[in-house]
């Protein structure tokens, strides 16, 4: 009888439906926040320096996070063809995290130190040239535009604010090592130390 209640009106059930997701979600997430695993950095994880976070801001500025994920599932098939899975611990210092669900092109957690830089500058100025079945598009303006680094040291100093362990001289010193750097190179070193840390 009771159930029939609930079953004819909508707005009960409406209310109870989000206090059971409500319920459920919180029985899921909370305990993430207080497990090692998800909130401490992994093993020789270090922030990243002025240039690779210019280069992180330029791969979220041209749309790359919409082609290629950067999380490595922990399934045979993914870590035979990419390496170990992702952990938590690798990305703490992330904000936003660049994870991504879309794979057009390959996962990149792991592309760091695979190939060259001359091989990534190639890649980027015009993908067919490397990989000729590549349907990613050529960026021929990363070679032109440089960095000016008017804005490197304020993003430094908020991701301090939110845990990352940016010291003062790192924060004194990142317009002048940008300043001037080509966006290409700036993609190239965030590149390079994607999954770095992990052991291969």
């Amino acid at each position: 009888m009771r159930h029939e209640v609930i079953e004819k009106n909508m707005g009960l059930m409406i209310v109870l439906i989000v206090v059971a997701i409500s319920f459920g979600a919180l029985v899921e997430i909370i305990p993430l926040f207080f497990m090692k695993q998800t909130t401490q950095p992994v093993e020789n994880l270090k922030p990243l320096t002025a240039l690779e976070l210019e280069g992180r801001d330029i791969y979220q500025r041209e749309g790359c996070l919409s082609c290629h994920s950067q999380m490595i599932r922990p399934f045979r098939a993914e870590t035979e063809r990419y390496g170990p899975y992702s952990v938590a611990g690798e990305s703490v210092y992330d904000h936003p995290f660049l994870w991504g669900s879309k794979r057009t092109g390959p996962d990149l957690a792991r592309v760091g130190q695979r190939y060259s830089d001359e091989w990534h500058r190639a890649h980027l100025y015009n993908p067919r040239d490397v990989v000729p079945e590549s349907n990613m598009p050529g960026f021929p303006w990363l070679f032109e535009n440089t960095i000016d680094g008017n804005e490197t040291q304020n993003k430094m100093i908020a991701l301090r604010l939110v845990g990352v362990p940016y010291t003062d001289e790192q924060i004194t010193t990142a317009k002048a090592e940008v300043r001037g750097t080509r966006e290409v190179d700036a993609l190239v070193a965030y590149l390079q130390q994607l999954g770095t840390v992990i052991e291969r």
